[in-house]
């Protein structure tokens, strides 16, 4: 298991194969539509065969659980980060409706400055990890827990329950050691928790599936609602890539908005993107490069994003430090949902991923109270000579 979880690998080649297989076995697929799940397949299998030739490896289990993160410099920044970002995960419910009370369908709704709150509120995944690590409080290390967990279910907001539950699995899977069991119990009723909660929360959001006009298979329709909505969540991608590879249809306008602050709405609902079911309107990490830059571009985004999750990794090789570790976690996780939407070539990924580095300084900056004691006893010495 602990080769598994050191191999960068593991986080986007396994969730990119899986969602290719799903979505084989959720739709009666035409057969032009079926090579560009297969460019998907194939360039994955690639990127293996490269992370198991020259790539790195995550340092040892072991190093993480020896690693004392709590009483830190780093602990002190994380955790005032944190209080910030709880505080605007709480303007975010007192300033605008909460959409699991009032209107499930007004979660997508960004009015009157609320896209800028949740541009730091919704960092609220990473309240948890640091909770866990830093947090020698018991209060508020199950305070911050608490709020990482509970906030995007009451704004019903989906990826990011999967994102702070991911962080929570990991954390527990990487401190546990070298002779500490697995915590498996834990980690499959997080995973039992996500999965639960992504279903209730899509049927609360999206109404029923009887209005999606796609060509699922017999297995698929003779799935139970909350499967469906599981099956749909990750196969979806795959899907619409494959139907706008067979179409040959271009449009590098949606990439610029994803990279570009303000360049233009990056939604691909209600625009002239030939999607099969206007309503379902992911496609992949890589779906903006094929749509601007065709297969070729589509295969170098994902070598790219290998690149980044390689690099998060050497960074975590020099240091098991904190705000490295969360810089990981953030790549492992929009690689695990690679398949489903772009979450890694975005200029807020990149805006958390500065902010990490930023805090990381920061710390460095601060005083050691540690060596605070040292220091004295060394001028009380030189006083006495």
């Amino acid at each position: 298991m602990s080769w598994l979880l050191r191999l960068p690998s593991t986080y986007l080649v396994l969730p990119v194969l899986l969602a290719c297989g799903l979505t084989l076995y959720s739709f009666d697929m035409p057969d032009d539509y079926l090579q560009g799940v297969l460019l998907l397949a194939t360039a994955s299998l690639g990127v293996l065969l490269i992370d198991l030739l020259f790539g790195p490896r995550l340092p040892l289990m072991v190093q993480f659980r020896q690693h004392h993160y709590a009483g830190t410099r780093e602990a002190f920044v994380a955790l005032a980060y944190a209080v910030a970002v709880g505080l605007f995960c709480l303007l975010d419910l007192a300033l605008f409706p909460i959409p699991l009370i009032t209107n499930p369908s007004s979660y997508a709704t960004m009015e009157g400055g609320h896209e800028h709150i949740r541009h730091i509120s919704d960092m609220c995944w990473t309240l948890p990890p640091i909770g866990l690590l830093c947090a020698r409080n018991r209060w508020l290390r199950w305070a911050l827990i608490t709020v990482g967990v509970v906030f995007p279910v009451l704004v019903i907001d989906r990826n990011r329950i999967f994102a702070s539950l991911f962080a929570l699995a990991m954390v527990l899977l990487l401190r546990r050691g070298l002779h500490k069991r697995v915590p498996w119990l834990r980690v499959v009723f997080l995973v039992v928790l996500g999965g639960t909660v992504f279903s209730v929360l899509g049927m609360l959001r999206s109404g029923s599936l009887d209005t999606v006009t796609l060509p699922f298979s017999d297995a698929y329709r003779d799935s139970p609602q909350g499967v469906k909505w599981l099956l749909l969540y990750i196969s979806a991608g795959p899907y619409n890539f494959g139907a706008i590879f067979a179409k040959h249809y271009t449009n590098a306008a949606f990439l610029v908005s994803q990279l570009m602050p303000g360049a233009g709405a990056i939604a691909t609902a209600d625009t002239d993107i030939p999607l099969d079911a206007p309503n379902i309107n992911v496609g992949t990490e890589f779906f903006p490069f094929l749509m601007a830059f065709g297969p070729i571009g589509a295969m170098l985004s994902i070598i790219g994003l290998y690149a980044l999750l390689a690099w998060s990794v050497r960074r975590l090789q020099a240091s098991v430090a904190l705000f490295p570790l969360l810089i990981f976690l953030r790549v492992a996780y929009v690689c695990l949902m690679s398949p489903f939407a772009p979450q890694a070539y975005t200029f807020t990924n990149g805006g958390f991923i500065a902010v990490c580095l930023v805090l990381q300084v920061l710390a460095v900056w601060l005083p050691n109270r540690n060596a605070l004691p040292h220091l004295s006893d060394e001028h009380a010495n030189y006083a006495t000579r």
